[in-house]
């Protein structure tokens, strides 16, 4: 039966433990009462017994923590020495973490704040800009470390990486300058976060510099470092080694990612290693598979004999190796190959054995005997059209070679304006020379409708320097045996331009503003001012022709012309009903041109006198190798009149022309 207390009959035993902890208790009194701190000063005057009294009703009893070591039965028995011991662990060993805790707390919290106080000015620690380590420092003394540290590398070229390619860009010219305040701005300000101060002592945090840029201009220098940073992409193809058709493996290319280039340069153009700039790969298109085809289907069978190309009367025998040099393969665009000619590789190796079945055009041109001419009939040229002939090259590659040689092919007798018969369709290794007719520019049907060819205008200027002599000489090479045909125009700058180096012109002698100078091509206004005088004795129309603007007196006054190409130009016009010839002769001292024809006009000139004089003036070439003192010439107005009468009706026409020339300077050489 359970009590009210919750105890059983037989809790109602005395349990020795709880006696001990009243006699611990008392002890505890029995102790602090010998050694003079159990009682304060009132108990003590109070006397024994009402202390007894005082302390029963004020005591508020605590379980005491006993940490003594135990053994089998529990804890070990405690005198007054080992309880005043254990009092000493229950209440101070609790304690004494808590006090060094907080203090180590205070201690971090007094350097955090004094670390903040310290540094609040600087720039925060750990920072470095372009390898520069600038953290910890005052913001005056980083600019100057700075400056002083990065001053060598804002003019020095800036290596640029793409992939394993490299080149260089002048910062200058490229518009690259350092901002030092902004790049120090940018490192922003002390950070109040105590685990970023304290990992700031044992590591670096890189700042990109701040860099006033003009856009324009890096963009420029970008594009210029191009050539050397993007790599185009390979494709496949089929190489021969020797004869051994080797498969050559398709190589992606890269290209510089523009945009992503510039924030790179911008970045790190300062760093001390070279700016790594952002790449895309250009694929390619060719397969391994369609190289190894055409190394199968077409390489290997191409060089496994030799080609025949049969021709009129005779065949050319093309050569394994021969083979190699021409037989080319490019991508189609869809991953495969197709093979092709290289045209001029296989001209080469065909033509010198076909040559002598080709025959050249020649134009048709007169015998001149005394003022008459003959015609000597043009010749029709039979030629190679390259292009048609090698169309079926690469199938006849294709085929095996079987070992036979195709027959030589005689064309039958062909009537004058018929083609040529062609040679039966080439089989096996072989494939057939086309042949094409190529007609003369001047036909002998254009000279015969010349009728009886006569003299119908000639003429002769002389005085000329070597150079000028060889333009001379070379602009009338081009325009000997050129006619105009009936109704038509002929333009002097259109039948000989270009006037330049690579057509056999050179420099020589010009007037330049009324001084001496040198151009390419100076001495064919001198040809110019003689084509023009055959042309005006001759009754040609003048459609376009300018006078020199100074005077040069070994020409006629107001009958002369001079030509620039591109600008000014020397036309002469035929109205009449049958063509003219043009036939030029050169000495070293002289040209002349002749113009043949059916005379229409006699032609007669009429200089008036020359009016409204202007002297001279001078003009100072200084130091200029090329100045030779010359004695200037007045300038002055005139009127040149041409009279026509035509030959068959007898009337009278008048062709007034009025030429205002410059005075030309008396030239000096620093004088």
């Amino acid at each position: 039966m359970t009590s009210p207390g919750g105890r059983t009959p037989e809790d109602t035993t005395v349990d020795p433990t709880v006696d001990d902890h009243h006699r611990d208790a008392d002890d505890i009194d029995a102790t602090a009462d010998m050694d003079g701190s159990g009682l304060d000063e009132t108990t003590r005057s109070m006397g024994p017994e009402h202390a007894a009294e005082t302390d029963a009703e004020r005591t508020e009893w605590i379980p005491v923590t006993d940490d003594r070591p135990t053994g089998p039965q529990g804890p070990a028995p405690r005198g007054h020495g080992a309880h005043e011991a254990g009092d000493d662990s229950s209440g101070g060993g609790r304690s004494r973490p808590l006090l060094i805790g907080a203090a180590v707390v205070g201690l971090l919290a007094v350097l955090y704040v004094g670390d903040l106080l310290i540094s609040s000015t600087d720039v925060p620690r750990g920072v470095a800009v372009a390898g520069v380590e600038i953290g910890g420092m005052g913001k005056p003394e980083a600019e100057q470390e700075l400056n002083a540290r990065l001053a060598g590398r804002l003019t020095q070229p800036v290596t640029l990486q793409a992939g394993s390619s490299t080149a260089t860009i002048d910062p200058r010219a490229a518009g690259l300058e350092l901002d030092v305040e902004g790049t120090i701005a940018r490192a922003g300000e002390q950070p109040f976060n105590p685990w970023t101060r304290l990992t700031s002592l044992f590591g670096t945090r890189d700042v990109a510099p701040v860099t006033r840029v003009n856009g324009f201009a890096l963009g420029q220098a970008l594009d210029g470092a191009r050539p050397q940073l993007d790599r185009p992409a390979t494709e496949g193809t089929v190489r021969f080694e020797n004869l051994e058709p080797v498969a050559v493996p398709s190589v992606p290319g890269q290209v510089v990612d523009g945009p992503g280039a510039a924030r790179a340069v911008v970045d790190h153009w300062l760093d001390p290693t070279p700016v790594g700039l952002p790449i895309a790969e250009a694929p390619v298109t060719v397969t391994p598979a369609a190289i190894q085809e055409a190394l199968d289907t077409v390489a290997r069978p191409a060089v496994a004999g030799p080609l025949t190309v049969v021709g009129d009367g005779k065949n050319a025998t093309v050569t394994s190796r021969a083979i190699t040099t021409f037989l080319t393969f490019r991508p189609d665009g869809q991953g495969g190959l197709t093979p092709g000619v290289d045209e001029p590789a296989a001209i080469a190796a065909v033509e010198p054995q076909l040559g002598t079945t080709e025959t050249e055009p020649r134009d048709a041109t007169l015998e001149f005997g005394g003022t008459t001419a003959t015609v000597v009939p043009a010749v029709v040229g039979r030629e190679i059209d390259w292009p048609r002939t090698f169309d079926g090259i690469v199938d006849a590659l294709r085929r095996p070679d079987d070992g036979t040689t195709p027959p030589i092919f005689t064309p039958p007798p062909t009537t004058p304006g018929a083609e040529p018969a062609a040679p039966p369709p080439a089989a096996g290794r072989a494939i057939n020379a086309v042949y094409t007719t190529t007609q003369p520019e001047v036909t002998t049907e254009s000279l015969q409708a010349l009728g009886p060819a006569t003299l119908i205008g000639e003429f002769t200027t002389r005085g000329f320097k070597p150079d000028s002599g060889q333009n001379i000489r070379r602009i009338a090479e081009i325009v000997n045996g050129k006619i105009i045909e009936p109704n038509s125009v002929f333009s002097l700058n259109q039948a000989t331009s270009p006037r330049n180096e690579a057509n056999g012109f050179v420099p020589a002698g010009i007037i330049d503003d009324g001084a001496p100078g040198r151009g390419v091509g100076g001495g064919v206004s001198q040809f110019a001012t003689t084509l023009f005088n055959a042309g005006y004795l001759a009754g040609l129309d003048d459609v376009e022709h300018k006078e020199h603007s100074y005077y040069i007196s070994r020409y006629p006054a107001g009958r002369e012309a001079t030509v620039f190409e591109g600008s000014i130009d020397l036309r002469l016009g035929n109205d009449g009903p049958t063509p003219v010839y043009i036939r030029t002769q050169w000495t070293p001292s002289s040209i002349t041109v002749q113009l043949y024809g059916i005379k229409r006009f006699d032609v007669t000139s009429e200089p008036g006198p020359r009016v409204n004089p202007t002297p001279p003036g001078v003009r100072d070439l200084g130091a200029n190798p090329e100045c030779k003192p010359s004695q200037g010439s007045e300038g002055f107005t005139i009127t040149d009149t041409r009279v026509l009468r035509d030959v068959r009706t007898g009337e009278v026409r008048r062709e007034p022309r009025t030429v205002r020339y410059e005075p030309q300077p008396t030239v000096t050489c620093g004088q």
